[in-house]
């Protein structure tokens, strides 16, 4: 073993015991022994005489690369003694010598090695410089198995590296695949399949791995080859003589069956494809697909089968004649029944393909009407397909219904998977309603009946096939019971499954439910079997609280739609409630049940809606209302009274109760209307005002717990709604302690409020507008920047994010400020102090700002205050020194400046509406300002821009016209003008 042997083989150790600086060292010589001139040569020599795999495949490989890196560069005789010695290894050809090492008898990698380097060649030399390697590689496959399998390889190494279009190719790549399939088709493609057909004839019996192989490299070549090469009476006879014998191995019949496969997807027109098809005779491998689900063989057979169907229904499509329609239909009809099979009982691959093509079958029968029987047979059977693929496996049970990682995990994959399947029971069930009604009817009869042990992955599968079903029903249809729906729907509403408790079967159980409720609406005798559905142990008393949480949230949404119908029921209701709503005026201050949680209110907003009906008398009304919220403000009361005596580790349980008492009356305000609790019955707003007072003590208390404020803000904003002015009284103790010491998102959180008043009451809130505007633009004004939120890798994200948020908000309440006439509150005593500063920030956003629509809302609110603060004719300033501000700084900076940049992009859609405002304001100013303006404007801004004298006296004509349009196309010319004249640059 010389010194590059013991390089290689220290290069190559995996095992750790090689020094790792020995091992550096033995690298950098193989690299310099790469470089060297001779490399080809030593490979050549050391293939010949080591053997040691890792030297044989370090050759092979360093003779790969010199030919990819440098074959334009090599000398003739280099390249002739490499092919010859490729050929000669390839080709198992014997020498006197016998030291020499022969390659082909080293492990599979390195004769995959070896046949990658011989495509390399072939890639570069064939047909050109090398045109006999097929025509002189043939006589060898006499020698036996070890050249045969090696051609093999070098056939499958030609198709992966260069002819296979399942992997991307450059330009050049192409072209050469191209020129090489051409030469093959034109010299020895012929003689290539005469040879595959003779091994396989004399190996079948005696080698059918080798018979697997040359199967394998057949399959590939036959999407390109002449397939009549293929298609005879000999070859054809061949390849279905393997798949149909008993005794053959299985990888050998799958490998024929993938061979047939090919022949059926070769591309070619319909008509051809469709005698092909018919010729085939594949009828007789139909009875394969039964048999062992998880062998190779019976998968292989289910692939051909589907591959056929969908190269069968693609001919029906293409084809004209009513003769080749007719025989695609009997081929069709012929090969479902076994492919329905396969969907339903073989573990194979092409589970999608095969979706795909039942949604294609599913299509075409929307062409064809009427349906025949046998095509309405079929459309039955891809709806047992369907419900098959879509049952859990019940290895998975109890993790289901834990809902552990296991269960979730499979869930999320479930309802991935399901979702292309339950999209084509749909169109079953446009093209075929009765039929898929029928299904689902005898499925959940036979669920019910179905074994113990069965039952619960049956019934779950028949109840989400029902459920999506619904999606391709018609609204008359749910309402009026068509069809089957009149009978499905009382049937599912009265049957209480023996596997109830079961967490997945209750959630589609009650889901599908609602999806029908549509149906009860009309039918209302059936109101109580929908009741008894959500109030028994089958929802919100079921014993897995994530039913019980969703069935309360479905629950909300029936009573949502039925309402009136379900006022002679309310006692019950509410009787049936009594234990689920005490769990919220009963909770001691460690309970976690519902920590963290919020599902609870929905039976809170469920019992508003029922209650808060004006069809309810206003005694019953009361007397509802106040078993509610008087045990929930009494609670709220002891907690707060007893808050000084808690100790620390009793407080985070306090805080989650009151969170919980706070969202369970906002829930239930839900179903009380202004009208109702300010104009026909004011008796129940006075509770409400009650409530409310209870509830801002809590402020009071806990002034600087942050859940706590978001939820009286909540509250708040609910109160809003609900007693409309009236609330007023309360505003000012419930807005005072939101603004102390609040952080930016809850400052947020008040603006928004704020907007909600403004833009519900308008003028009628300025009085409390003038007293918290201060406070608010002090808090504000604090936070943010004049200018620019810092941004970059150096920031914390999450603190600008919150910044950014603040910003919008704060310029979106100034906006609704101003458009809703209470421009008057930053003018008064205490906000004149922040009037200076809130126009710098105007100013710098309505120029600046990387959002269009802040920078459009900046310009709106400058529109809006020149209107209410400037008159014509010119008296005195309502606000000293806005008028020049607005004239020598807005209007140049915001109307001309920021329009020039070249970020102000005119394709944007949001920056052309940006644009307008900006016209829109120069309009305003001159019709505020006249001349002051005008003269300023032309006479400052638009030399200091180069602007043309005639353009400038068109947009004064355009200004003082009443055609907004035309002004706003002057302007935008006039724009583009003079960024063309300077390039984008400005002198400011």
């Amino acid at each position: 073993m010389d010194d590059l042997e013991k390089a290689i083989l220290i290069s190559f150790d995996e095992s750790g015991s090689v020094d790792s600086m020995l091992k550096s060292q033995a690298i950098a010589f193989c690299g310099q022994i790469k470089e060297s001139q001779s490399i080809c040569s030593i490979c050549i020599d050391r293939l010949r005489f080591s053997k040691l795999v890792q030297v044989q495949f370090w050759c092979l490989q360093c003779l790969h690369d010199a030919l990819r890196v440098r074959y334009s560069s090599m000398s003739s005789e280099e390249k002739l003694l490499i092919r010859k010695s490729v050929f000669s290894m390839a080709c198992y050809e014997t020498s006197d010598d016998m030291n020499l090492v022969k390659v082909l008898d080293g492990p599979a990698f390195i004769k995959n090695k070896l046949a990658q380097v011989f495509v390399t060649l072939i890639y570069f030399e064939y047909p050109l410089t090398w045109p006999s390697v097929f025509v002189d590689f043939l006589p060898n496959l006499s020698k036996g198995a070890v050249v045969i399998d090696m051609f093999c390889r070098v056939l499958n190494a030609m198709d992966d590296e260069l002819i296979s279009l399942d992997y991307p190719r450059s330009q050049e790549e192409g072209a050469v695949a191209a020129r090489v399939k051409d030469a093959m088709r034109q010299q020895c493609i012929g003689q290539i399949v005469r040879a595959w057909y003779d091994v396989l004839i004399m190996y079948r019996n005696s080698d059918p791995d080798l018979c697997s192989s040359v199967l394998d490299s057949m399959r590939r070549y036959v999407l390109w080859i002449d397939i009549g090469l293929i298609v005879n009476d000999a070859f054809v006879a061949l390849l279905f003589e393997s798949m149909l014998v008993d005794g053959l191995p299985d990888q050998l019949r799958a490998a024929a069956a993938g061979c047939v496969q090919a022949v059926v997807s070769k591309r070619m027109d319909p008509k051809a494809k469709i005698a092909l098809l018919q010729n085939l005779q594949i009828r007789r491998v139909f009875g394969l697909v039964v048999g062992d689900s998880d062998s190779e063989f019976v998968s292989s057979i289910a692939s051909l089968l589907t591959a056929y169907a969908t190269e069968v229904l693609e001919s029906f499509k293409r084809i004209d004649s009513e003769d080749g329609r007719a025989v695609s239909m009997e081929l069709l009809n012929e090969v479902l029944p076994s492919v329905f099979y396969a969907m339903q009982h073989c573990e194979i691959d092409e589970t999608f393909s095969i979706v795909q093509f039942l949604s294609g079958y599913v299509g075409m029968m929307k062409s064809l009407s009427p349906l025949t029987e046998t095509q309405l047979h079929h459309l039955g059977q891809i709806l047992e397909v369907i419900r098959t693929q879509i049952r859990y496996d019940s290895s998975y049970r109890s993790n289901l219904d834990l809902c552990d990682k296991i269960g979730k995990e499979e869930e999320d994959r479930m309802v991935e998977f399901r979702k292309d399947l339950l999209v084509l029971l749909r169109s079953v069930g446009r093209v075929a309603p009765d039929v898929t009604q029928i299904f689902i009817r005898n499925s959940l009869v036979s669920a019910v009946a179905s074994s113990e042990d069965k039952n619960i992955e049956e019934i779950e599968a028949a109840l989400s096939l029902f459920y999506s079903f619904g999606e391709s029903v018609s609204e008359e249809i749910m309402r009026t019971g068509g069809g089957l729906l009149g009978e499905l729907v009382p049937m599912l509403l009265s049957t209480k499954f023996p596997c109830h408790s079961n967490r997945l079967v209750a959630l589609v159980y009650l889901e599908t439910i609602t999806r029908y409720v549509k149906f009860v609406q009309e039918s209302t005798q059936y109101i109580p079997m929908v009741l008894g559905a959500f109030l028994d142990e089958r929802g919100i008393h079921h014993p897995n609280i994530k039913v019980s949480r969703r069935a309360s949230y479905l629950f909300m949404r029936v009573v949502k739609l039925l309402k009136a119908k379900l006022v002679p029921y309310i006692e019950t209701i509410l009787q049936s409630l009594q234990d689920t709503v005490s769990q919220f005026t009963t909770m001691s201050y460690s309970s976690k049940e519902f920590s963290g949680s919020e599902d609870g209110s929905h039976i809170f907003e469920a019992i508003g809606l029922l209650i808060g009906m004006e069809d309810v008398p206003l005694e019953k009304q009361s007397e509802y209302l106040s078993a509610l919220l008087t045990p929930l403000c009494r609670q709220v009361e002891a907690l707060l009274l007893n808050a000084k005596l808690l100790n620390p580790d009793e407080s985070p349980g306090k805080i989650v109760n009151l969170q919980q008492i706070i969202m369970a009356i906002n829930a239930l305000s839900k179903g009380f209307s202004e009208r109702l609790v300010t104009a026909s019955r004011p008796a129940i707003g006075l509770m409400f005002k009650q409530t409310l007072d209870v509830m801002l003590q809590i402020l009071d208390v806990f002034p600087k717990v942050e859940p706590l404020r978001c939820k009286v803000t909540s509250f708040v904003h609910r109160m809003v709604e609900t007693l409309g002015a009236s609330v007023f009284p309360y505003l000012p103790k419930a807005l005072e302690p939101l603004l102390v010491e609040s952080e930016p998102k809850e400052v947020v959180g008040f603006l928004v409020l704020l907007n909600q008043l403004i833009c519900k009451f308008s003028t009628a809130v300025g009085d409390i507008l003038e007293e918290v505007y201060p406070a608010i633009a002090g808090r504000v004004f604090s936070i943010l920047p004049r200018d620019d939120i810092p941004s970059g890798p150096g920031g914390r994200t999450e603190e600008i994010r919150e910044l950014q948020e603040l910003q919008r908000m704060f310029y979106t309440f100034l906006h609704v400020i101003a458009t809703h006439d209470l421009s008057s509150v930053f003018l008064s005593a205490k906000s004149r102090v922040y009037l200076d500063t809130m126009m710098q920030m105007l100013l710098f956003s309505c120029c600046n700002h990387k959002d269009i629509t802040i920078r459009k809302a900046c310009v709106q609110i400058f529109i809006r205050l020149i209107k209410d603060w400037c008159t014509r004719p010119y008296g005195e300033e309502k606000v000293p020194g806005f008028q020049s501000f607005i004239i020598e700084v807005f209007a140049t900076n915001c109307c001309l400046y920021s329009v020039l940049d070249k970020s102000f992009e005119f394709r944007d859609a949001n920056t052309l509406i940006l644009f307008g405002e900006i016209v829109l304001a120069q309009k305003i100013m001159y019709e505020k300002f006249g001349n002051d303006f005008l003269v300023h404007f032309v006479s400052k801004g638009f030399p200091s821009g180069h602007c043309p004298q005639d353009l400038t006296e068109l947009y004064c004509q355009k200004l003082q016209g009443n055609d907004m349009k035309a002004l706003k196309s002057c302007y935008q010319s006039i724009i583009e003008n003079l960024r063309r004249q300077q390039n984008g640059a400005l002198f400011r």
